[in-house]
């Protein structure tokens, strides 16, 4: 993700066309979409019941509703908007310090935890796909989320 947010930014920087701009906007809005919606359906509950900060799932949940709106204000707007370039920055910013957040503090307690990972990435993975494909995306950009 943070590799299509540094494109955008490129994007802006050379005064890409609208189109091309809201073109990746959109892909990395479905993108975060999916991801909210497999770590909320499968990730946190089962993190949250094994755990011993489950407030740390709480938080978490909190910070996906607050890149849920920005998303929706960015596919509500159109990149000619003067606020738009902002939006999709600030969502960057934002998706930065969640994964960030996770990385240190949740993953961690997920490792000690009784969890089966390998199943729980699975799981994670076939729901991904399956609303990938729902959502009409394609393999290549589920590649471009992995780097």
């Amino acid at each position: 993700m943070k590799a299509l947010f540094q494109q955008y930014q490129e994007m802006v920087d050379h005064e890409a066309e609208d189109d091309e701009k809201q073109e990746l906007a959109e892909q990395i809005c479905m993108m975060l979409t999916v991801h909210a919606q497999i770590e909320e359906e499968i990730f946190y509950p089962a993190a949250k019941d094994q755990i011993k900060e489950a407030d740390l799932v709480n938080e978490a949940t909190v910070e996906h509703a607050s890149a849920k709106d920005l998303i929706a204000q960015i596919q509500e707007s159109d990149p000619s908007d003067e606020m738009y370039d902002s939006l999709v920055k600030v969502l960057g910013e934002y998706i930065d310090h969640h994964v960030k957040e996770e990385e240190s503090e949740l993953f961690p307690q997920v490792r000690k935890a009784k969890l089966d990972v390998a199943a729980l990435g699975e799981q994670l993975n076939e729901r991904k796909m399956a609303l990938m494909s729902e959502m009409g995306m394609m393999a290549e950009e589920e590649e471009s989320e992995e780097a």
